[in-house]
Parts: C-alpha cells; sequence; structure tokens
C-alpha cells in the first residue's frame, strides 16, 4: 500500500498468486465487489467449505462428482490436508497488515513439509 518495495510487498503477492492458482479467479473477479477480494472470498469459505472455493480443475473427475455431492470424506486424506494447508498458506501470506504475513524461510518450510506428506499419502 505504500511507495516503497519491500518482502512484505512480495509475500503479499506470493499468497494472491497462491490463491489464484488454488480458485482459479483473478484478483480484479467482476464477482469481488462492495470491498469483497480474492483474500476475503477464500478467508469466509476457510476450511469448511473446500466446495466453494476451490477451482474444480484441480480434482479429478471422480473427486469433483464427490465434491459436488457435498462429500469431502471421501477425497484422499493427503490431498485435502495439501489444499487446507496451500489455502491456509495464501491467506497467511496476503493479510493485510505486512507484519501479520508469513515470511519466505516460513513459506519454505511449509511447502517443503506439505510436499513431502503429500507424496508419502500421510498428512497429520
Amino acid at each position: 500500500m505504500g511507495a516503497e518495495v519491500s518482502t512484505c510487498g512480495d509475500m503479499y503477492s506470493f499468497g494472491i498468486l497462491m490463491l489464484e492458482m488454488l480458485t482459479g479467479r483473478r484478483p480484479t473477479d467482476h464477482a469481488f465487489e462492495d470491498g469483497q477480494n480474492l483474500h476475503n472470498f477464500v478467508a469466509i469459505s476457510f476450511p469448511g467449505n473446500l466446495k466453494k472455493i476451490l477451482d474444480p480443475h484441480l480434482l479429478s473427475r471422480d473427486a469433483e462428482v464427490e465434491m459436488e455431492d457435498g462429500n469431502h470424506e471421501n477425497l484422499i486424506p493427503a490431498a485435502k490436508e495439501c489444499l487446507v494447508s496451500l489455502f491456509r498458506i495464501g491467506l497467511m501470506c496476503s493479510m493485510e497488515s505486512p507484519k501479520e504475513r508469513l515470511n519466505i524461510e516460513d513459506v519454505c518450510r511449509e511447502l517443503t513439509i506439505t510436499r513431502k506428506a503429500f507424496l508419502a499419502g500421510e498428512i497429520n
């Protein structure tokens, strides 16, 4: 929001980019009116309503049908937990206050944990 370039601004951009990739929506989407934005759109539905915010193109057709039926339980648990983790990172990086945003070291650590857990098929 200021005139200075900073790593906090970079983290905000990274967070918004993550939310764009996960939702399939742009920050300039016409659905975002009256103070609504991509960050708030995700925050309102997270984590309880992934169906509303997740880009359906990210799921296999079988998983997409299960999500449409409201059945989140049959999603591969590791995939669901990874999606929650990625959305959380995107939200934490795109917080309005720069002081509340994750730093790059924390993001790298979280992404590494998420990647390893997904590949192992186990997330706690």
